[in-house]
């Protein structure tokens, strides 16, 4: 994996005595001293790229692939395949043409090629399984029951919108996430005219887009500011039709710019998501200032105009994973704003954060050719259990959409810059431009424009009307045209009971003869449950479990596994205990997708104390069974390419099962209708459609800190320090991974869970060191990552192991 770039922060724990650390340090060569390269050991040239693999310490190798024209500007991260396998994420060097990848992988010593990829799929080898895929264009059904909103959150409002932008710059504000380098403050601004006193803010943030355009020359390596006649790609004018929906209801928008941290990022160990958050809070600064009337001219419309104790964020593609950053930022902040409804939309997430107590909506596009494996799913799965909060959480598929084509200024023919359709393979017959299925530019900035409306509408405005569209009962918006939007809900705690989670094996969970439970995670460790699929776990059909850049190792959304074989027909049973099922409920409502392509139904039963059933079919609520459609794939193995897997919320109304003693209900059950049947399940529970409210976050963030050790013989445990911002009253959880730590072989890739007890505030993560006799660098950085946390969030979660080398000449050859 990739050794870590500098960090951001100057506080260090140690491990083992100062004296040593200072003998360590007076192993390194005397300045001026350079050490010898060592020779390749393969290379080769790759599509016009040349690649070489070096040998970089005892047991690992540099592996190097320098392009031609320069590292894409993706919201993906860059990655390396040697001969087609997928090594992992790749660090871009200065020269931005570069990239590399450290690992212990001893194959790499005979590689035939180097090549890019992108989300586990080789660059440019797409296009080579199309013809395998041409039955794949039958569009899914709509669940029953669905239904156009009478009320269009994507309609104009009664407010003319008027423009209040302000610009201090390209250097107006430094950004600790990107080593105090500087970046813009400017922003478009839409304003509700007429409407009185404070109004509700709602936040977008652009994802990662070629910072620079224009200038007579390439500009992947332009650098920030733009220079040699290049000007600034307008990212944050791209969203104008969803900012006008907004504001003319009564909202005011501030779409911003962060043109310098797409410029730059590529330094940061965390892909700039920790600048993106301080660039919100840097601006919810700034409006606070404007509107107290200390703004100027700038801000001079904004004065005594906005309310920011109820802020929404939205933010594109790693504007995504920046905003949901942004929140966490500030419920660290002695004074935080009102940030009470996160929409992360078609997000990249690379290191596994939470994000409890605000109201999110995370938003899919089917036909995404840049985030394509749908990582931001895990927004959703890893925070649904986090904590006990009463908020409404939804995750949408839009069939159809692309990356793109949500920015105007990132579509063909509507953008300033050069934009593209990021679903690059033009046969494919689901997501292809002439696909009946695919959205056009048009349609799907208006299906956009209404969810984000409707979204913050309900959220900030407490609008009822538009809680359909997100708490899976079937709501549709009448601006969305013929767009088919899946869902996952899950209802605020105030309503709803969880019967069963279905994350792992339970007394009160009987199953049938061939289910299991299962995870995922990008490399099986020891002890963890088996994988929930054999398909390759970078692959774009598997958002679930698509493993984290910063935490492959770490457990993705276990679920179970069922499966029924001819014959077999024991169903799988959630008993429940007395009273379980107490309190007044509207619906049963689970989560189920079937296992790749193959289509079937259930029977799902209750059962009462007095032993009394009654028992619906899936498929006469919900086409959650039915396979989505198939997309090209070139790791499905058998050339034929694979349907996403993606879990949608079943809701099964109560009165559906008439004759059963609600009050007293016993079990619930799930039978095959067919003779065969493989499907994943999850999340049982029992609920009504609620909104919740949100709010800001009162959970201890969790921290790791950095430390130094000295290498020695055999292998030593290095203790990580955990770190809370305060007390919890209940146990907090966190995964720990350290496969950016273990590229040499002195650490082991591994996922380990800490829990901090109640009332502490340490804890500590054990990692084990194994020393050699090999000289190497004298000093050597690597990354502990931590994710997924319950009853915290995540506050720091890179630490740094350094580790100083103790052989003589370290370094030197």
């Amino acid at each position: 994996m990739v050794r870590s770039p500098s960090r951001r922060r100057t506080a260090q724990a140690f491990t083992g005595s100062a004296l040593a650390v200072a003998a360590a340090l007076a192993l390194a060569p005397a300045a001026g001293a350079a050490p010898a390269v060592p020779a390749p050991v393969a290379s080769g040239t790759t599509a016009s790229a040349p690649w070489t693999v070096t040998p970089a310490g005892a047991g690992s190798w540099d592996v190097d692939l320098t392009l031609p024209g320069g590292v894409p500007v993706r919201a993906a991260q860059p990655q390396l395949a040697v001969d087609g396998v997928v090594l992992g994420v790749a660090r871009e060097e200065p020269d931005r043409r570069t990239l590399t990848v450290q690992t212990s992988d001893p194959r790499v010593v005979r590689a035939g090629s180097v090549q890019l990829a992108w989300n586990g799929v080789v660059a440019g080898q797409e296009a080579r399984v199309l013809k395998h895929a041409r039955a794949a264009g039958v569009p899914v059904a709509a669940d029953p029951g669905a239904r156009t909103l009478a009320d269009d959150p994507g309609a104009r409002g009664r407010y003319a919108v008027t423009r209040a932008d302000y610009d201090l710059g390209d250097t107006a504000v430094r950004l600790p996430g990107l080593g105090g380098q500087a970046v813009e403050e400017r922003a478009a601004v839409y304003l509700p005219e007429a409407a009185t006193g404070r109004r509700p803010v709602v936040v977008f943030l652009h994802g990662r887009h070629q910072a620079c355009y224009g200038g007579g020359e390439d500009q992947f390596g332009e650098g920030w500011p733009c220079s040699g006649g290049a000007k600034p790609v307008p990212s944050h004018l791209g969203y104008g039709q969803a900012a006008q929906a907004l504001a003319s209801q009564g909202y005011v928008v501030v779409s911003i710019s962060a043109d310098g941290i797409n410029a730059l990022d590529w330094q940061a160990e965390d892909g700039g998501a920790q600048a993106r958050g301080e660039l919100v809070l840097a601006h919810l600064d700034l409006l606070r200032a404007f509107d107290a009337g200390r703004g100027g001219q700038a801000g001079a419309a904004l004065a005594g105009r906005l309310d920011l104790s109820d802020v929404g964020l939205m933010g594109h593609s790693r504007g995504g994973e920046g905003v949901v950053r942004a929140a966490l930022l500030n419920a660290e902040r002695p004074d935080p704003y009102g940030v009470r409804a996160v929409m992360p939309l078609a997000p990249v997430d690379f290191a596994r954060q939470t994000l409890p107590d605000a109201a999110m909506a995370v938003v899919l596009p089917y036909c995404d050719g840049d985030v394509s494996d749908q990582q931001g799913q895990h927004f959703y799965d890893d925070t649904r259990y986090a904590a006990r909060d009463d908020v409404l959480r939804t995750s949408l598929l839009v069939m159809g959409a692309n990356h793109n084509f949500f920015n105007s200024e990132w579509t063909p023919g509507l953008s300033k810059a050069p934009s593209d359709d990021d679903w690059g393979l033009d046969d494919d017959p689901v997501c292809g431009p002439a696909a009946p299925q695919r959205l056009t530019a048009t349609e799907q900035r208006a299906v956009g424009a209404a969810y984000v409306a409707g979204f913050f509408r309900l959220h900030l405005g407490g609008e009822q009307q538009f809680r359909p569209l997100f708490d899976g009962t079937g709501g549709r918006a009448a601006s969305a045209g013929r767009a088919q939007v899946f869902t996952q809900a899950q209802q605020p705690s105030s309503a709803r009971t969880d019967l069963a989670a279905l994350e792992g094996p339970s007394a009160s969970v009987a199953l049938a003869s061939k289910s299991a439970f299962c995870v995922g995670a990008g490399e099986p460790v020891p002890g963890q449950a088996p994988r929930c699929t054999s398909q390759d776990p970078w692959s774009g059909s598997l958002p679930h479990w698509t493993p984290a850049a910063f935490a492959p190792t770490v457990p993705a959304t276990p679920l179970l596994h069922a499966r029924w074989t001819v014959g077999q027909r024991k169903p799988v049973t959630v008993r429940l205990a007395p009273g379980a099922a107490s309190g007044v409920h509207q619906a049963l409502t689970f989560r189920a997708a079937p296992a790749r392509t193959l289509s079937t139904d259930l029977q799902v039963t209750l059962t009462d104390a007095r032993g009394r059933t009654a028992s619906v079919p899936v498929s006469r609520f919900s086409t959650a069974l039915t396979a989505l459609p198939v997309l090209a794939d070139p790791w499905s193995g058998d050339g034929k390419g694979a349907a996403k897997t993606w879990l949608r919320t079943v809701r099964v109304p109560l009165d559906a099962f008439p004759g059963v003693d609600l009050a007293t209900l016993a079990s619930v059950s799930f039978t095959p209708l067919k003779p065969t049947a493989n499907v994943f399940l999850s999340d049982v529970a029992l609920d009504s459609p609620a909104a919740g409210t949100g709010a800001v976050t009162t959970l201890p963030a969790v921290s790791v800190g950095d430390v130094q050790a000295v290498e020695a013989d055999g292998t030593q445990q290095v203790r990580m320090p955990l770190t809370l911002s305060h007390r919890s009253k209940v146990p907090v959880t966190v995964d720990v991974d350290t496969t950016g730590a273990a590229f040499d072989g002195r650490v082991p890739a591994a996922s380990t869970r800490v829990t901090i007890p109640a009332g502490r505030l340490t804890g500590s993560v054990t990692v084990p060191l194994t020393g050699d006799d090999v000289p190497e660098e004298p000093q050597a950085r690597f990354t502990v990552t931590i994710a997924t946390p319950r009853e915290a969030v995540v506050g720091d979660g890179f630490g740094l192991l350094t580790v100083f080398d103790d052989d003589a000449g370290a370094g030197q050859g």
